[in-house]
């Protein structure tokens, strides 16, 4: 296990005229569950289709239809529970959230309120190295979404499509355990990080499949404090809820501005408003959506074509079984077998797909060498050409293959950088074109031995200066890699020249 220190939640603290404020800030994350069918029909839920081919009889709401639940999008949910350490109930049961939009043609929401699927669980935030916070995670449960209004093809109409209509959600509710807008955004990049592991949610926020709602409200000092003591949220101020956040800096940017025209209410003797606001990018700024005390009465009543939701211990047993090695596990796991820092390991299991690849590429090498290899050369000249690792023209048996020459002795470090070049750019594998194109490192010594005697009898002066000077002796060995076209053994070349020279 990671050797990880918690530290209680470090408030952003902000400078208002008056008074210093502190931040509270909870949130609810809409996860699309990882699913070819949706919650309650076998209506596909691909993305990008044309508008209203994904939708079947009981997604439009038609007379007589009767939802019938998608196993696998429970089997999800648990398994994402399960992910999250947290509590998974074995009684369930849906309620329909009535509310009247253009794109939902039900007139209502079958969604998880008084019963969720899932109870209180936790995400582990890491800070810094070593330094982490514990996200309280209050429930998970299951809804559908709804449809999408489109108000852009026509002057005077709006259209509806209804292809998302239907497809399954988890809602990931948090305690208000978050105390800065960086700490928000760390939290969502966690959230994000585990469900992908998991393989319950693609974690695709630019597509909407996970895009949060963000409760903030500012307290002064100490408040949060008595409301850790009593629970009573009283002390934590009025909450505004900014909706469907879909970026991590738009997540900070949104906080920060909605914090501080809060406090600037608060000071002028107003009055915090409980409502729903939206972020304008543009603009910098929230503005009023509706306002939660006319909205916010559902009419929530328990769902009458949907039985309550059993499930038995022995299955979720079995989905627990099934659960992959998690980020946290697999980070320790690169640091205790490898030898990595905390912050490579970190780079290397930010996602399934980095991870996997570096463990191919150091299997039976060195994993600090593997490592440095795929963050900085890899890495590194994918981010430049803004590429994705899927879209990596070096495979990691290439790259393997280039690491293991290094090993041997047959390259050596800047030889492997113009190895890396032609692999990169041409294809092919490194041991063949080191042989074909004559890359392979000089380790004989009796040819060092030459090399440097000639370079030594050329510059009689500097020989005198390195003699003087012990650290001249640098000069003769870049001498030497030049005329042997960097080939010759860095360390041999080291020896022999000290040897020569008598130092």
């Amino acid at each position: 296990m990671l050797d990880l220190s918690f530290e209680a939640p470090k408030p952003k603290v902000i400078a208002g005229a008056k008074h210093d404020w502190e931040l509270v800030i909870g949130m609810e994350v809409h996860a699309q569950i990882a699913s070819k069918a949706k919650l309650f029909s076998g209506a596909s839920t691909g993305f990008g289709a044309e508008p209203n081919s994904h939708v079947a009889f009981v997604d439009a709401a038609m007379p007589g239809m009767l939802p019938v639940i998608n196993e696998f999008c429970v089997e999800q949910a648990v398994r994402t529970g399960l992910g999250l350490k947290a509590q998974i109930n074995l009684k369930s049961a849906f309620d329909r959230k009535n509310y009247f939009y253009p794109d939902l043609p039900q007139g209502y929401q079958i969604s998880q309120l008084y019963h969720p699927i899932v109870g209180e669980g936790e995400v582990i935030v890491d800070m810094e190295p070593g330094i982490a916070r514990r996200v309280r995670i209050e429930r998970i449960h299951i809804e559908q979404d709804a449809g999408k209004s489109i108000h852009d093809m026509d002057p005077n109409m709006s259209f509806v499509d209804l292809n998302r209509t239907g497809v399954a959600l988890m809602e990931i509710v948090s305690r208000p355990d978050i105390r800065g807008p960086e700490e928000a955004a760390a939290y969502v990049v966690k959230l994000r990080q585990i469900l992908q592991y998991l393989g319950t949610c693609d974690g695709n926020m630019q597509n909407g499949n996970l895009r949060a709602d963000v409760n903030v409200s500012v307290c002064l000092p100490g408040q949060y404090e008595k409301y850790q003591a009593t629970q009573d949220f009283s002390h934590l101020g009025t909450r505004c809820e900014i909706k469907n956040m879909n970026s991590m800096r738009f997540i900070q940017q949104a906080i920060d501005y909605e914090a501080k025209r809060q406090i600037a209410i608060l000071e002028a003797g107003g009055s915090i408003d409980q409502e729903t606001r939206l972020y304008d990018p543009d603009k910098g700024e929230t503005r009023s959506m509706r306002s939660k005390e006319e909205a916010h009465d559902y009419r929530y009543f328990p769902d009458p074509d949907l039985l309550p939701l059993e499930i038995e211990q022995g299955w979720v047993d079995d989905i627990r079984n099934t659960l992959p090695e998690l980020p946290d596990e697999k980070k320790a796991r690169f640091i205790a077998d490898y030898g990595l820092s905390d912050y490579d390991a970190s780079v290397l299991t930010s996602e399934t797909a980095s991870a996997n690849y570096f463990e191919k590429v150091a299997e039976g090498r060195d994993g600090k060498m593997a490592a440095n290899w795929v963050i900085n050369e890899l890495f590194g000249r994918l981010k430049k050409e803004d590429h994705a690792l899927a879209d990596s023209p070096v495979s990691p048996e290439q790259l393997g293959g280039i690491i293991a020459l290094i090993q041997k002795g047959d390259i050596s470090g800047k030889i492997a950088k113009d190895l890396f070049e032609i692999v990169y750019t041409e294809g092919g594998d490194p041991a063949q074109i080191v042989e074909a194109r004559g890359m392979k490192q000089v380790t004989d010594t009796g040819a060092i031995e030459t090399a440097v005697d000639e370079v030594i009898a050329a510059n009689p002066a500097q020989v005198e200066k390195a003699k003087a000077n012990p650290k001249l002796a640098g000069w003769f060995v870049g001498q030497v890699m030049k005329a042997t076209g960097g080939k010759a053994n860095p360390k041999a070349v080291n020896e022999i020249v000290s040897a020569k020279l008598g130092l």
